[in-house]
C-alpha cells in the first residue's frame, strides 16, 4: 500500500533529475457550453453542401438537355444505318461529305414524293366522304327504321347535332387548340432538323470521329472500340434489313386484300401500311390500319370491318411468327431477347427506345460474346432434347410401348422374341 499523508493523498515521490515527469490523470473531454467545434466539421459541412448543390445542378441540366441527348442518340443510329452506303461510295472515289449528301437527298426525295402522293389521295378521299356522307347517313337511318321500327329522319338528326352542346364545345376546343397544334408541328420540324444535321455530321465525319475517340485510348482499347463500332454498323444494318423485309411482306399482304376488295389506291395504301407499321413503333400499327379502313369505308362500310379483321390477324401473325424469325436471322438474337429488349426500351425511352432497342442489344451481345469463355458440351441425351437417362436408355414412350407388348395375351411381332425356349 502506498504511503499516505494525513490528508489522505498519496505521497509524492521526488523525481530524479532528467527523468520525465509522471503522467497525470486523464482529462475528460470538454462538453460544456464553452466547448470548441472540431476543425474538420466546417470543411465537411461546406463540402457536403457543395456536393449537394453540384448534384442538383447536374440533375437540372440533365433534364434540360435530355431531349437533345435523345435526338443525338437517334442521329447516331441513323448514321450507323447509312454508313455502309456512304462507305461503299467513298471506296469508289466519292468524298464522304458528297456521298452522305447524296444518300440523304435520295431518302428525302423518296419520302417527299410518298407524302405528296399520299396527301393528295387522302385529301381526295376526305372530300368524297364529306360529299357522300348524307347518303351514308340515309342508309344507316333506313336500316335502323327497318329493324327497330323507328321513325328517324335525317333532318331531325342534323338539327339536333348542330344544336348540341357537344358540337359547340368541340368547335371551341378546336379553335383554342390550333396554337398548340402549330407549336407541336414546329417543334417536330425542329427536332427532325436537329436529328438530320447530327446524323449527317456523324456519317460524313465518321473516320474523324473514330480517330478522335481512339486518340483518347491506349492501342489495346482502340482495337476494341473499332470492333464494337463495326459490330454496331452491321447489327443496325441487319435490323433495318429485317424491318424492310417485314414492310415488304406486310405491304404485299395488304395489297392483295385491298385489290380483292377493289379499294382505290391499293398500291399506295399497301406501301403506307408496310412502312408505318414497321418504322413507327408502338402506335405504327394503328396508324397504318386506320387509313385503309377509312378508304375502304368510302367503298362499302362492311369493307372497313374486313380490313380491320385482316389487320388484327396479320399483326398477330407478324408478332409471333414473322418478326421473331426475321429478327433472329438478321440481328442474330433470340426472339425472346428481342421482345424483351423492345419492352425494356419502351419503358426507358418510349417510342425511341422501342426503335433502337434491338440493334443496341444485338451490338452489346455480339461485343460481349468475344469475352465469354465457352466449353464443349457433353453428348448427354438431355442436352440433345431426349428424356432418356445419361446412359442413353429408352425414353418414357419406349418403356410404355415395351410394357404394352409384354401384356398377357399380346401377339409379339415376328422376330421380336429373342429369348430361349
Amino acid at each position: 500500500m502506498a504511503p499516505t499523508d494525513e490528508t489522505g493523498q498519496a505521497a509524492r515521490h521526488p523525481t530524479t533529475p532528467g527523468a520525465p515527469p509522471p503522467a497525470g490523470p486523464p482529462t475528460a473531454p470538454i462538453s460544456g457550453p464553452g466547448a470548441r467545434m472540431p476543425r474538420w466539421l466546417p470543411r465537411a459541412m461546406v463540402l457536403a453542401l457543395t456536393l449537394y448543390a453540384v448534384f442538383q445542378l447536374g440533375n437540372w441540366a440533365f433534364h434540360q438537355v435530355i431531349g437533345l441527348l435523345i435526338n443525338v442518340l437517334i442521329a447516331f443510329f441513323l448514321a450507323l444505318a447509312v454508313e455502309p452506303a456512304v462507305s461503299w461510295m467513298a471506296a469508289r472515289g466519292v468524298r464522304r461529305g458528297l456521298g452522305t449528301f447524296l444518300v440523304f437527298l435520295g431518302v428525302l426525295i423518296a419520302a417527299a414524293g410518298f407524302v405528296t402522293l399520299l396527301g393528295s389521295m387522302l385529301a381526295g378521299q376526305i372530300i368524297k366522304i364529306v360529299e357522300d356522307f348524307p347518303e351514308y347517313l340515309d342508309s344507316v337511318i333506313n336500316w335502323i327504321n327497318t329493324h327497330f321500327h323507328t321513325e328517324l329522319r335525317r333532318v331531325d338528326i342534323q338539327e339536333g347535332l348542330l344544336r348540341s352542346d357537344w358540337l359547340r364545345n368541340y368547335v371551341q376546343n378546336s379553335a383554342t387548340g390550333v396554337l398548340d397544334v402549330s407549336a407541336q408541328v414546329l417543334g417536330g420540324l425542329f427536332q427532325l432538323l436537329t436529328i438530320g444535321l447530327f446524323s449527317f455530321y456523324f456519317a460524313a465525319d465518321g473516320p474523324r470521329l473514330r480517330r478522335t475517340v481512339c486518340s483518347l485510348l491506349p492501342p489495346a482499347r482502340q482495337a476494341e472500340v473499332l470492333r464494337a463500332w463495326e459490330i454496331a454498323v452491321n447489327k443496325t444494318g441487319g435490323y433495318l434489313y429485317s424491318r424492310g423485309l417485314m414492310a415488304l411482306a406486310s405491304g404485299l399482304a395488304h395489297y392483295v386484300l385491298l385489290e380483292f376488295l377493289e379499294v382505290p389506291y391499293a398500291p399506295v395504301l399497301a406501301v403506307w401500311v408496310g412502312l408505318v407499321s414497321q418504322f413507327i413503333p408502338t402506335i405504327g400499327t394503328y396508324l397504318a390500319g386506320a387509313l385503309p379502313m377509312l378508304i375502304a369505308f368510302t367503298v362499302d362500310p362492311w369493307y372497313a370491318l374486313w380490313v380491320l379483321i385482316f389487320v388484327v390477324i396479320y399483326q398477330q401473325f407478324e408478332n409471333y411468327v414473322l418478326q421473331p424469325k426475321l429478327t433472329s436471322k438478321t440481328v442474330d438474337i433470340h426472339p425472346a431477347v428481342a421482345f424483351g429488349s423492345v419492352v425494356a426500351g419502351t419503358a426507358l425511352l418510349g417510342a425511341v427506345g422501342a426503335l433502337i432497342a434491338i440493334p443496341a442489344v444485338a451490338t452489346l451481345q455480339a461485343f460481349l460474346g468475344a469475352y465469354v469463355r465457352r466449353y464443349d458440351v457433353t453428348d448427354d441425351p438431355r442436352v440433345l432434347g431426349h428424356r432418356g437417362g445419361p446412359g442413353g436408355g429408352p425414353g418414357a414412350l419406349a418403356r410404355v410401348r415395351g410394357l404394352w407388348d409384354r401384356r398377357p395375351g399380346a401377339t409379339r411381332p415376328r422376330g421380336g422374341d429373342t429369348g430361349t425356349s
